[in-house]
């Protein structure tokens, strides 16, 4: 028989009692969307259902025409058959995971989450049901993410010696969501001004506005350069490094942080002088633990390395399947 919650379309994954897409890719009368990065909110829905803590960073990715319908985290509402509720997925603010439940039966689809703690977003939420639908972004054993205290002394003892060696620390971060927590994470340690690329500006304003405490920042002006930045701490995305940009920065100390640089061979590929571990999604310990954690008899796999992650479970005695498998 047809699942009646969730089924795998072009457009993205469907609820057909519901009548509603999760994060669809492409254009949908009704979607709910997990949060507001570019690859789960896109634009051209006719209407959004979305978590309230996150409104302000989807009009910002979405623009003020688009008609959106904002809920509390576990505040339910009714599309079609089925009871919808957003809860915290701790992947950034606002994120969210969609509950779903009809004639009987509780679907959460997780989105992108993690379980260590960040002080820009809710944490995550474990949600009883009877289908889990996981990411799986890191599912290896090898990614197993360090305490956070320890990624900020090393940031910090990275930036005093740049200070010391008069050189401009770049340190090269997501724009949204992991920009703002490093900034979150170094409020209460620095008192120091942090520049950051335009790119940064108002996404972190709109953190700000929800309440998130941050360090002092000055946005880089455009004639800025050489050693008017010398022990400045400068956060850009990713898109920046090897673009003119950089060209300010003759001397400048490099770094990326993201869960990537688990792996050092990143780094050095990338050509980045340090890596900091630091991510916003689940490591493997957390996927593991979300597992278990759900009670749910089947689980569904997906947006990673979705078969290392299936097999573990299968070997742990879970019903687990990659989510490609449920359409087949």
């Amino acid at each position: 028989m047809p699942d009646l919650l969730l089924q795998p379309r072009p457009e993205g994954l469907y609820c057909p009692a519901g009548g509603f897409y999760i994060d669809p890719a492409e254009p949908v009368a009704q979607a709910v969307v997990t949060h507001a990065h570019g690859d789960h909110a896109r634009q051209g829905n006719a209407c959004y259902h979305v978590a309230r803590a996150g409104l302000g960073l989807m009009r910002e990715r979405l623009g003020e025409p688009a008609a959106i319908e904002a809920y509390d985290y576990g505040e339910p509402f009714t599309l079609g058959e089925v009871r919808v509720s957003l809860h915290p997925s701790g992947h950034m603010l606002g994120a969210a995971q969609v509950r779903m439940e009809h004639a009987g039966r509780v679907v959460v689809v997780s989105g992108d989450y993690k379980r260590e703690s960040d002080p820009t977003c809710a944490p995550f939420e474990p949600i009883p049901c009877d289908t889990f639908v996981t990411e799986s972004t890191f599912a290896l054993p090898v990614y197993r993410w360090p305490p956070m205290a320890q990624v900020i002394d090393e940031l910090l003892a990275w930036w005093d010696d740049c200070a010391r060696r008069k050189v401009t620390a770049v340190l090269f971060c997501y724009a949204l969501g992991k920009a703002q927590r490093l900034l979150a994470e170094l409020a209460p340690r620095i008192e120091r001004v942090v520049r950051l690329h335009g790119a940064l500006l108002r996404l972190t304003e709109l953190y700000r506005e929800a309440g998130v405490a941050m360090p002092p920042t000055q946005p880089l002006e455009e004639q800025a350069r050489g050693a008017a930045l010398a022990g400045e701490l400068v956060l850009a995305p990713p898109s920046a490094a090897g673009s003119p940009w950089m060209r300010r920065f003759p001397n400048a100390s490099t770094a990326f942080a993201s869960g990537w640089m688990q792996v050092r061979g990143n780094r050095r590929r990338r050509g980045y002088d340090r890596g900091f571990v630091v991510s916003d999604h689940a490591d493997w310990n957390g996927l593991v633990r979300s597992v278990r954690d759900s009670g749910a008899g089947r689980i569904y796999v997906t947006h990673g390395d979705a078969d290392a992650l299936v097999r573990y479970l299968r070997e742990q005695g879970h019903d687990a399947l990659p989510l490609a498998a449920l359409g087949s």
